[in-house]
């Protein structure tokens, strides 16, 4: 499946599970591998027509998607956007201090989090430049008791996301963790992330 149609596969996810981490597994890098990990989150997650119930959007939005990786850089200060899907352009290779609102809470607690409607956190933080979401996910990739990074969706409909599709991004998150090492990541994130600092 070329294509990523958010919330398309939340009725059966397994093969949707299987085909992304053998195509992970033959990914040329480990930026490939987590885009793969990123793009079926967003496949077997959500609610579909989520943004069709009573006070899902308000005045002015649309039903839209985002997610991503925030790796934990190398200067141990800082997140690091990689394999993201929907930011906008401007935003490749954003980074931003570790203990930034709920992605810091993440990297804090090392737990995954559901946001169901973000309007009921006043602590949340907009980090996506285009818009508030109102649905939001995280989950941590966790080795041997080390933060890697998280896995992370949102969508603009309110109560998009409920408590399985926690279990689905946290467990995305996990795969994510080791496709991440088997693929040399940390190499490829010393040299990313020089790059992005240079910016």
């Amino acid at each position: 499946m070329k294509d990523v149609v958010p919330a398309s596969l939340t009725q059966d996810p397994w093969p949707e599970v299987a085909r992304a981490v053998q195509a992970a597994c033959d990914s040329a890098d480990a930026e490939a591998a987590l885009r793969e990990c990123v793009e079926t989150t967003l496949r077997i997650t959500g609610q579909t027509g989520a943004e069709n119930r009573p006070g899902a959007l308000k005045s002015g939005e649309t039903q839209y998607f985002v997610g991503g990786v925030f790796l934990a850089a190398p200067d141990g200060a800082s997140h690091l956007l990689v394999a993201e899907w929907g930011f906008p352009p401007e935003q490749h290779r954003l980074h931003f201090p570790l203990d930034t609102g709920h992605p810091g809470w993440i990297w804090k607690n090392r737990q995954p989090l559901l946001l169901e409607n973000t309007d009921e956190h006043s602590e949340f933080k907009q980090i996506l430049r285009t818009s508030r979401m109102g649905s939001a996910m995280y989950a941590p990739m966790l080795w041997d008791g080390q933060f890697i990074g998280q896995i992370i969706t949102a969508a603009q409909a309110r109560n998009t996301y409920s408590p399985p599709d926690r279990d689905r991004i946290a467990a995305m998150a996990s795969i994510a963790a080791g496709l991440y090492l088997a693929k040399d990541g940390p190499a490829w994130l010393a040299q990313t992330w020089q790059g992005a600092t240079q910016q």
